[in-house]
């Protein structure tokens, strides 16, 4: 896989320009930790190179000085909300998180439940935090947000939020996904610090879009299919057009939530530190791109499998048609369809051919491998499998799994587990092989190639199984399906 990002530029000149910002406070400094904090995976997917745990780093770098925040939405508990990457809900990576900070050495401070109007499950999950000894806050919803500035910035407002009580000079506040509520969040701090004489700042370090590449660069329109169920926009920012005379790309949210923190600083220093909504940003991603071509390429496939991804969540009816079509408007922006992906067009056309389920993987070196369904096996199970094999350079003829060895796991799963599907799922064919490891050499092989499977293209003509999907994240293949059901 091509590199198209220096991710030790990055570390090194973003720690830089966040040390600069912090020394620009006085008290304190509520940092906005935007995307994925330590595994940014949707970074590593555009900017090939970029490290997931890139801001983890820089982080550990201020640990004596730092606390760590956690922000989640209400309306995500309500929701039942999930992470793609992980395909877990939010309000689990909410302790996912707290464990993975406090594992690290980093300060946890508190949990902070924003948008909240009294929904049950956040309720429910507010009480089962505070049995965990963890401290709880709510921010609540204010009407005409965050057109009312007048209303926001008052008692009725952010006043009526309860007050994080925070330790430590520094406070990272961070969340599971976009639209938590983390800009607000820390602009109701900065209401309540000032009402105390505590002189506190406020700076977001947000990777994506990216600043200082063009609006509608592939990278930049990754990220607004990546949030397209929450309509994010990437806009040229107006403010910073208008103060500097620079062309800088930020996206609508920020824009639109800038006079409220413009009248906030105001009432704290008199003046606004910041001219724009760029100016609030530390992000210096765009600097550390040695590859645009690679990175415009990784960028175009990420589209491509958010929008596979969308269309798989409306067949299933977790999202309505608009996030679809948003998509579809960002393809034809970065002049794109889904033939453009390689594993698509061959896993559609070999099931077209064979009239079963299929599927393709492309590796690293652009062969294409493919399966098909049959009676032992589901078509992403043949297609690990075969994948392994021309790997290990393996002819196709050979069997790596005996049929004696299939067999009985497929009685197993009928005869006593009551399952009508007798095909293997891909976690049960890799167990299957790995037990026929220890006296087939060739099974050994195959076996030893399994990690140079990640980061690989995977396509299937149908949609897969919960189980069949986590063991291709696990393995860290880059999976998409059509909106199919059908039979592995």
């Amino acid at each position: 896989m091509k590199t198209g990002f220096d991710n030790e530029k990055y570390i090194k000149m973003q720690s830089q320009h966040i040390m600069e910002r912090i020394s620009k406070f006085g008290d304190k400094l509520y940092l906005e930790f935007g995307g994925k904090l330590f595994d940014d995976y949707h970074a590593s997917r555009v900017l090939p190179g970029f490290a997931p745990d890139s801001k983890l780093r820089m982080l550990m770098q201020l640990a004596d000085q730092a606390e760590v925040v956690i922000v989640i939405s209400a309306f995500d508990i309500e929701k039942n909300k999930v992470r793609g990457d992980l395909g877990i809900t939010y309000d689990r990576d909410v302790l996912r998180l707290k464990a993975a900070f406090e594992k690290r050495g980093l300060y946890f401070g508190s949990i902070v439940i924003t948008h909240y109007e009294g929904q049950h499950s956040a309720v429910l999950f507010k009480n089962k935090l505070e049995k965990m000894n963890i401290r709880v806050y709510l921010h609540y919803v204010i009407p005409g947000y965050p057109s009312n500035v007048p209303l926001i910035v008052s008692e009725e407002g952010y006043g009526k939020n309860d007050y994080i009580e925070t330790s430590r000079p520094l406070v990272v506040v961070t969340a599971p996904g976009p639209g938590s509520g983390k800009m607000a969040t820390c602009l109701s701090q900065l209401y309540h610090d000032h009402k105390r004489g505590i002189k506190a700042g406020y700076a977001k370090y947000e990777t994506f879009p990216i600043w200082n590449v063009p609006l509608k660069h592939p990278i930049n329109l990754a990220y607004e299919a990546a949030t397209a169920d929450l309509n994010d926009i990437n806009m040229i920012d107006p403010f910073h057009l208008e103060a500097y005379g620079e062309t800088t790309v930020n996206y609508n949210r920020d824009i639109e939530i800038f006079p409220v923190l413009n009248a906030i600083f105001e009432e704290i220093y008199g003046e606004n530190p910041y001219k724009s909504p760029t100016d609030m940003g530390v992000n210096m991603a765009g600097n550390c791109i040695i590859d645009d071509a690679v990175c415009r390429q990784a960028s175009d496939m990420e589209i491509l499998r958010r929008y596979y991804a969308s269309l798989n969540r409306l067949a299933k009816e977790e999202c309505q048609e608009n996030e679809v079509l948003k998509i579809e408007l960002i393809m034809k922006q970065a002049k794109i369809s889904t033939e453009d992906r390689k594993v698509s067009v061959a896993a559609n056309q070999r099931a077209a051919s064979l009239g079963v389920p299929c599927a393709a993987i492309e590796l690293s070196d652009g062969r294409i491998i493919t399966g098909k369904t049959s009676a032992l096996l589901g078509a992403s199970a043949a297609v690990l499998l075969n994948s392994l094999k021309e790997l290990a350079g393996i002819p196709k003829a050979v069997h790596l799994i005996a049929p004696e060895v299939v067999q009985p796991i497929q009685k197993l799963k009928v005869d006593y587990l009551g399952s009508k599907n007798p095909r293997l799922h891909t976690d049960e064919v890799l167990i299957a092989l790995s037990m026929c490891t220890s006296k087939d050499e060739n099974a050994a092989k195959a076996m030893a190639m399994l990690p140079t499977l990640k980061d690989c293209q995977v396509h299937t003509s149908v949609m897969l199984s919960p189980i069949d999907i986590q063991t291709f994240k696990k393995l860290g293949m880059m999976l998409t399906s059509e909106p199919i059901n059908g039979t592995r």
